[in-house]
C-alpha cells in the first residue's frame, strides 16, 4: 500500500518525538503537529493497520522497521533541504516549510546530487539535528 504524504508526515513526527522522549502517544503527535485527537487517531490507527507502527499496552507508539526506515528517510531529507536553504541565506521559518515541501517531490538521484554538493555524506545526519526544530546549523 502506497503511504500518503499525509502519512509520511505522522511517521516523520513520531521519529523526532522518539528522539526527544522516551516515550510517544497519540497526545503528543496532536500537539507537535496541531492536529485534533480524532484526526490523529483515525491516522494512528491506519498507520498501525499498514504495518508502520505498534501501538503498546501502555498507549505507547513506535515505529516499526518499515515505519522507521520511511521516516528516518523523510527526516533526512529534511534535515539536509533545510540546511542548504538556511545556507543560501533563506529564514529559519521558511527553510523549514520549503524543506517539508521538498521532501516528498525530490528525486532520489537529485538528493543524492545535493548531498554530495553540500559534502554531506553520512546518514545519521539526522541525529545532528535539532529533534525539536529538525534544522542543522547552517554555519
Amino acid at each position: 500500500m502506497k503511504l500518503q504524504e499525509s502519512g509520511e508526515m505522522y511517521l516523520k513526527t513520531i521519529l523526532r518525538l522518539s528522539l526527544q522522549q522516551s516515550s510517544v502517544r497519540s497526545i503528543d503527535i496532536s500537539e507537535f503537529m496541531g492536529f485534533s485527537k480524532p484526526s490523529v487517531s483515525r491516522a494512528v490507527s491506519i498507520l498501525k493497520e499498514s504495518g508502520y507502527i505498534t501501538i503498546h499496552e501502555d498507549k505507547s507508539i513506535t515505529l516499526t522497521e518499515e515505519g522507521r526506515k520511511i521516516a528516518t528517510h523523510l527526516y533526512e531529507r529534511q534535515v539536509v533541504l533545510s540546511y542548504m536553504l538556511r545556507k543560501m541565506g533563506v529564514d529559519e521559518e521558511t527553510a523549514y516549510e520549503d524543506a517539508c515541501r521538498m521532501e516528498h517531490i525530490v528525486s532520489d538521484e537529485s538528493f543524492e546530487h545535493i548531498k554530495q554538493y553540500l559534502n554531506i555524506a553520512d546518514e545519521d545526519i539526522v541525529l545532528s539535528a535539532d529533534p525539536k526544530t529538525g534544522l542543522l546549523k547552517a554555519d
